[in-house]
C-alpha cells in the first residue's frame, strides 16, 4: 500500500509538472513576442517625436539636413560623412557643404565645397501622403540655386535636391533632418 500511495503521489507531481514546463516555454515564446512589439511601438514613437522635431524645426527655419548619402547628375551615388555633408538654416541664411574622401583639400580644406547665401522664397506644404515639401532660393557669392526638401511622414529622413541656377549639376542629399542646437558638422572654409 505504501509504494501504491508513492507511485499514484508521483504520477500527480509529474503530471503536474508537464504542463507547467509547457506554460514556461509558452511564456517565454509570448514575451519574446510581446518584447518585440513593445520594441516596435518604441521605435514608432521615437520616429514620431523625430518628425514632429523635423517639422517644428522646418517651420522655424533652423534646421541642418545631416546627409550620408550624395546622388550626382546622372544617378552616381556615394555614401559620405554627415558631419561634414550639410545643409543648414539659420538667421534667414543658408550654408551648403559637400565634402568627399579625397586626399586634396579642395575649397574648404575638408576635400569639397562650402557655400553660404541668403535665402529668400521659403515655401512649405503638406503633400497628400503626409510629407513635407519645403523649398527656398538661397543665393550668395558663389552659390545661387533652388533647394527642395522633401521630409517622409513619421520619420525625419529627408531628401534635398540641390538645382543651381547656372548649370545642370544638380545634386540629391539624402539623411536626417535636425534642430540646428543638435547638429553635429564640421564646416570648412567659405567661399
Amino acid at each position: 500500500m505504501k509504494h501504491i500511495t508513492t507511485l499514484i503521489t508521483l504520477a500527480l507531481v509529474l503530471g503536474s509538472l508537464v504542463p507547467l514546463s509547457a506554460q514556461k516555454n509558452m511564456t517565454a515564446k509570448e514575451r519574446r513576442a510581446q518584447t518585440r512589439q513593445e520594441r516596435k511601438i518604441a521605435q514608432q514613437k521615437e520616429n514620431e517625436r523625430l518628425h514632429n522635431e523635423a517639422v517644428k524645426a522646418l517651420e522655424s527655419n533652423d534646421f541642418v539636413l545631416e546627409a550620408n548619402h550624395l546622388i550626382f547628375k546622372r544617378g552616381r551615388s556615394v555614401s559620405v560623412s554627415s558631419s561634414r555633408n550639410f545643409i543648414s538654416m539659420a538667421n534667414k541664411k543658408a550654408t551648403v557643404q559637400v565634402s568627399f574622401d579625397t586626399p586634396r583639400p579642395l575649397q574648404n580644406g575638408l576635400g569639397g565645397f562650402t557655400v553660404e547665401g541668403n535665402v529668400s522664397d521659403v515655401k512649405m506644404k503638406k503633400d497628400k501622403n503626409g510629407g513635407i515639401i519645403y523649398s527656398f532660393l538661397v543665393q550668395g557669392v558663389s552659390i545661387s540655386a533652388y533647394v527642395n526638401l522633401s521630409l517622409s511622414p513619421g520619420s525625419n529622413n529627408v531628401s534635398a535636391t540641390i538645382v543651381p541656377s547656372f548649370n545642370s549639376n544638380n545634386l540629391t542629399m539624402n539623411g536626417n533632418l535636425i534642430p540646428q542646437e543638435k547638429a553635429r558638422v564640421f564646416e570648412g572654409f567659405k567661399r
